[in-house]
């Protein structure tokens, strides 16, 4: 087994997420590439200085504006939003991977009084008026049910009907969100957006073991370097620890993914084989490695394993949204902000759409970060490019 020092790890992994070095990700194209680079981003509505997956690309595609991200996913059809990290977006080419928890959707659905009848009266009106949200379908009641999108045991509430159907029918992969107003989603039929080959094709992985090695794959890859343990990375994959280590097992034995000794942590960390050169580059000191500084989303798909954020870089971050303000270290919605290689602090921002302002609330620093004037040029250019991306013309931040 290689061994590495941790900062070539954490070169590595920047390196590999598009966050150090020159841009390689740029406009429209760029974000789409990211997407299928990282598998799947995480979404997540709350909208304070931008949403979690636009904050996520805005990091790394240059000249990134958020309506790229909408025509992705509801005009250009490449991306689609649905379950895998937890609420997701990913490449619409990997819709028949996700054909098995559909089935099982399906199936759960079938559990429900009232459901089964209740699906043929949306899906008619649909097909008939076209997109709908909760709010527009014609079914009025209250029925028990609860989402398999988010199922975590056999219990069902109270949930009004025409959003009951729209949610089970939109997880077992019939309808698709047409668009998003605000929080607010509508639904149109799969089949009208998704190609029948597509729609339709058979699971590429052939049994449970071979779809769990290609989602442990592709998170390893959505990270960069990632451990054989129990971690946040692995969310929304059904395995317990015996089966992620006999994944991880195969994969190794396969050729897929590989071990590296990192200097000073205890657990190998695992690349992907396929991220040879990129690794080659880092230890002969070919990497493009001109610093930039870049605010991350809460949820940046390299922040996924805290613990191994900690362990590589001595940096500590919780999100502290839901966190009651009196309890919270920071505040309501903060960022890590990136500075070549190193986590230096955290950042507050809002935006203000009325007056078109966004406002940095509060910097943060680590302990040791030497607030230079090439620091300070730095900052202010990354909120510049915040509030621009926010549609801002205008921007305060505090002297600090």
């Amino acid at each position: 087994m290689r061994t590495i020092t941790r900062d070539q790890a954490k070169q590595f992994i920047l390196s590999r997420q598009g966050l150090l070095g020159s841009h390689r990700f740029i406009g429209k194209e760029g974000a789409y590439q990211y997407v299928r680079r990282a598998g799947c981003i995480q979404f997540d509505p709350v909208d304070v200085c931008g949403k979690n997956a636009e904050l996520t690309l805005q990091s790394r595609v240059r000249g990134f504006r958020k309506q790229m991200l909408h025509d992705l996913l509801y005009r250009d059809r490449l991306l689609v939003d649905y379950s895998d990290k937890e609420l997701s977006i990913w490449p619409a080419e990997d819709w028949p991977y996700f054909s098995g928890y559909r089935e099982r959707s399906v199936a759960q659905g079938r559990r429900f009084a009232g459901i089964p009848e209740l699906e043929e009266q949306a899906i008619a009106y649909i097909r008939a008026h076209g997109p709908v949200s909760s709010d527009t379908l014609p079914i009025e009641g209250r029925i028990f049910w609860h989402s398999s999108m988010h199922w975590s045991g056999h219990w069902s509430k109270e949930s009004p009907a025409a959003r009951s159907v729209l949610e089970q029918l939109y997880t077992d992969g019939v309808l698709l969100i047409h668009h998003k107003s605000g929080s607010r989603k509508f639904y149109d039929m799969a089949e009208k957006y998704l190609p029948a080959d597509l729609l339709h094709a058979p699971n590429p992985c052939c049994d449970e073991s071979s779809l769990l090695d290609w989602r442990v794959r592709r998170r390893i890859g959505a990270v960069g370097l990632l451990w054989n343990r129990r971690s946040d990375a692995w969310l929304g994959i059904p395995m317990d620890s015996p089966q992620r280590e006999a994944s991880f097992a195969r994969l190794e034995a396969s050729g897929i993914i590989a071990p590296l000794q990192v200097e000073g942590i205890r657990f190998p960390l695992f690349m992907l084989c396929e991220d040879e050169p990129l690794l080659a580059s880092v230890l002969d000191g070919t990497l493009d490695s001109k610093p930039r500084l870049e605010f991350l989303a809460p949820l940046d798909p390299m922040l996924w394993d805290r613990k191994l954020i900690e362990a590589l870089w001595g940096y500590h971050y919780s999100w502290e949204i839901y966190t009651p303000a009196v309890k919270r270290s920071y505040g309501y919605y903060v960022l890590p902000v990136l500075w070549g290689q190193e986590l230096i602090g955290r950042i507050e921002a809002a935006t203000d759409r009325k007056q078109h302002l966004l406002t940095v609330k509060n910097i943060w620093y680590e302990p040791g970060i030497r607030q230079t004037k090439k620091l300070a040029g730095a900052m202010e250019s990354a909120v510049r490019r915040l509030a621009r991306f926010n549609d801002c013309p205008d921007w305060l931040i505090p002297a600090v």
